[in-house]
């Protein structure tokens, strides 16, 4: 289905359109959204939880990526007949620093200190924009360089950072992309250490909070991993040949200036980490250029994961190299925005304890990214997978989209001017079948510059939301976020004011 609204754009207003989910968001709202259509479902009550960068600059710098902006929590109570939306800002240092006169006093993955060499030595900013999570019955919001910084549910204050009493490594990387045991309903995580010794701490985590180190996997040199997968037995790793080099960073070159795809000499390593803390396995397979892994499961002995596989390995450097952008040009914003996604597909890898390594492609050719899938799958053999994407040869993902493995058929639904992020599933009930639920997800309509939730029919992707709550302002770009059944109190004091620049 298609849900495009009927204008006209020369290449400049595309220009224009494509760039506002880059602009930054300087007011925190809390108000009951009045302008739905359709009915909202009486039995979809709890509470959305979105995050994302906000902010695109720190005191006067403009930043040169999306990954270097100020944390924003979005937030958005259902209780199965209105809508309550809040968003606040992560306090993180580098939003306290932002509030001051002078440019920004850290640096980011991308951005440097202006005119500063040893300022830029440092570790990049916690910016705390990458994902959010439920813990212990508090918020963490997460960024994979630092610790998590802690949340209130309902007032969304700020309590500081948590480093479960010391037991993250000496930066305190932990992961943006934690996984859960439905079974067991513990956490499990990884942070990555660069210096001095490359390595991935595998951690885990009880319901209560309380954390563990269940191994340490040294790597042959420094690399980036951002997520990873779970099964009954294994943490899976999946890194790609993307690696820093590590004389650029001491020559003072930013992050992602000094990351290099090794196509010719390098190779993926599938890494089996087991959960009770043997020895892992590695394995090196032909090169490969993913992000986000969907889930992974056991098959007898073997191990299956399945991620998003983009089709041209050069897709990451370009993206970044992209970020440079025209110094010239009249948008500050300009250099924010990818113009092109690549074409990508689904794919399963199935590892067996030999080392033996076989791939299947379970989707079509598609610009697609952000995979879902029921989190009660987790560990198991997951039947229906949904992902953002577009058909569009370029601009933002725009759709929303459903693979059915067992049919092997892909439906969509198409948003037309939109920037969409994101799907979450939530099951219409604890026993309902895979498929049985919602999908929410928060849509930018970049004509009108106004974002909105939209709920849609699991069942039925393609005949578009059964409900739209629009808000009154737009909300920038987002990356990931969690539904809890838990109903956040609505009436709960707020602690900081409306404006925060």
């Amino acid at each position: 289905m298609t849900l495009a609204p009927e204008h006209s754009a020369s290449d400049k207003d595309f220009e224009e359109l494509i760039s506002r989910p880059f602009e930054s968001q300087l007011r925190e709202y809390d108000y009951q959204v009045t302008d739905i259509d359709g009915a909202l479902p009486p039995a979809l009550t709890g509470t959305l939880f979105r995050i994302g960068p906000g902010k695109f600059e720190v005191g006067t710098t403009v930043l040169r990526t999306m990954f270097d902006a100020d944390g924003m929590v979005s937030r958005f109570i259902l209780d199965g007949s209105s809508v309550r939306f809040t968003n606040r800002y992560v306090r993180t240092q580098q939003f306290r620093d932002g509030l001051q006169q002078g440019p920004m006093r850290r640096p980011g993955i991308t951005t440097q200190v202006p005119g500063k060499l040893l300022a830029n030595l440092q570790v990049p900013a916690n910016t705390a924009n990458t994902n959010i999570v439920s813990l212990a019955g508090e918020m963490l919001a997460l960024w994979e360089g630092g610790p998590p910084h802690r949340l209130d549910p309902d007032t969304l204050e700020t309590l500081g950072t948590n480093d479960f009493k010391g037991k993250l490594g000496y930066v305190g990387a932990f992961s943006a992309h934690p996984k859960w045991d439905p079974v067991t309903g513990e956490m499990f995580n990884f942070g990555l250490d660069v210096f001095p010794t490359p390595r991935l701490r595998c951690y885990r985590v009880s319901p209560s909070g309380q954390l563990s180190q269940i191994n340490s996997v040294t790597l042959w040199d420094m690399g980036w991993n951002h997520d990873f997968a779970l099964t009954e037995k294994y943490l899976v790793f999946v890194l790609d040949p993307i690696r820093p080099n590590i004389g650029q960073l001491l020559r003072g070159k930013r992050f992602d200036e000094s990351l290099e795809y090794q196509l010719t000499n390098g190779s993926t390593k599938f890494i089996l980490v087991p959960r009770d803390g043997s020895k892992p396995l590695v394995i090196e397979h032909a090169p490969q250029t993913h992000i986000h892994v969907t889930n992974a499961f056991q098959d007898g002995p073997d191990a299956v994961v399945e991620f998003v596989r983009y089709e041209s390995l050069e897709f990451l450097r370009r993206t970044l190299d992209s970020a440079m952008g025209p110094k010239d040009h009249p948008n500050p914003h300009h250099h924010l925005v990818i113009r092109e996604w690549p074409d990508s597909h689904l794919v399963r890898f199935r590892i067996s304890p030999s080392g033996k390594i076989t791939e299947e492609v379970v989707s079509q050719s598609a610009k697609i990214e952000f995979p879902q899938y029921d989190w009660r799958q987790s560990t198991r053999n997951h039947q229906i997978t949904y992902t953002a994407g577009t058909l569009e040869r370029k601009g933002h993902y725009n759709g929303i989209f459903k693979f059915d493995h067992r049919t092997g058929t892909m439906t969509h639904c198409d948003f037309g001017k939109a920037s969409v992020c994101e799907p979450l599933f939530v099951p219409r009930d604890k026993d309902s079948a895979q498929d049985d639920g919602w999908l929410l997800a928060v849509n930018h309509d970049l004509v009108e510059n106004r974002s909105q939730l939209v709920i849609l029919d699991a069942r039925d992707v393609e005949h578009g939301p059964v409900a739209v709550a629009r808000l009154t302002h737009h909300l920038p770009i987002g990356f990931h976020g969690t539904f809890t059944r838990r109903v956040a109190n609505p009436d709960a004091p707020l602690p900081h004011p409306e404006l925060v620049a």
